[in-house]
């Protein structure tokens, strides 16, 4: 599979998951588990990764316990990898020990930090333990450069490892493999053209990918959105400037057109509802502006002081 944005800078770190695929209609019984069988399942990960990436063996490898929905993972600055790699750098290194295999699970039902997973994206049929790789430098590049190349396609989990995952959290896996975010990323975007979200992803993945560039959804009769500077603006319109913009002829619409343009505007304000969800859920800002003339220039224009 391609990925969604060519020439992928390689990170510092290896960032992945291991993806869980639950059978249809089921559910995990737990959503973290505790830092022995933690342990005990980051050992099978870190050993699966070094059968595909032998220079694995030699890197740190960071396991959160828990698992989580893709929106979570999909964040602007990968948030929730960035906080398992600061509390793995916080943790003590034996003298003169090689690499080392960590996972944070849960004590008296918490884990720790930013690590816990949200409740309300906990019924979604892929679930993902995040994962990171990290040490010198040259193995990193190595590691990265196989991970991206074929990781998607070739990082199946071993049965031990799915088995583990399985037991632990009380689910029932149907598959499991391993992915970096960027697979997360192309994966996520075949989802949403299948959902009929296709004309949201390119703010989206320049939000994760280049969030110093701006993106702009201008794609009516959809919503028209701006992402700059971390954050969305959206643009809101009266009934009658929605009209101007979408139905510049309505004026003379018999009265049959008329009432299906007023079911179309409250389609577009059920799709502003649905796409602002969506982006909050990614860890977006979403910032409405009543526009009535140019809407681009209104939505480029500073905040009001």
């Amino acid at each position: 599979m391609n990925k969604t944005a060519a020439n992928i800078p390689r990170p510092p770190r290896v960032l992945g998951a291991l993806a869980l695929e639950l059978a249809p209609g089921s559910s995990a019984a737990r959503d973290a588990v505790p830092q022995a069988d933690g342990g005990s399942l980051a050992a099978l990960v870190a050993a699966d990764l070094a059968t595909f990436a032998p220079d694995a063996t030699g890197l740190d490898l960071t396991l959160v316990a828990a698992h989580f929905d893709p929106v979570e993972l999909l964040r602007p600055g990968w948030p929730l990898h960035q906080e398992l790699w600061q509390l793995a750098a916080k943790a003590p290194r034996a003298p003169g020990g090689g690499a080392r295999v960590l996972a944070f699970g849960s004590h008296a039902g918490q884990l720790p930090g930013a690590l816990s997973p949200a409740p309300e994206y906990s019924g979604g049929p892929l679930r993902l333990l995040p994962f990171v790789l990290d040490g010198d430098a040259a193995a990193i590049a190595r590691v990265s450069a196989r991970c991206e190349a074929d990781l998607m396609e070739e990082g199946m989990a071993g049965a031990g490892t799915a088995l583990a995952a399985q037991e632990a959290f009380g689910m029932q896996v149907e598959h499991a493999r391993y992915l970096t975010l960027h697979d997360l990323c192309a994966l996520t975007a075949m989802q949403y053209e299948h959902a009929g979200l296709a004309p949201l992803w390119p703010l989206l993945e320049t939000s994760l990918l280049s969030p110093a560039r701006e993106a702009w959804l201008d794609a009516p009769p959809e919503p028209l959105l701006r992402y700059a500077d971390g954050e969305v603006r959206m643009a809101l319109f009266t009934h009658a400037d929605w009209l101007a913009r979408h139905a510049p002829d309505a004026a003379d619409a018999d009265e049959a057109a008329r009432a299906r343009l007023e079911r179309l505007y409250a389609h577009f304000e059920a799709r502003q509802r649905q796409l602002a969800s969506l982006l909050r859920a990614h860890g977006l800002a979403v910032e409405f502006i009543h526009c009535r003339g140019d809407a681009r220039a209104e939505l480029e224009a500073p905040p009001a002081p």
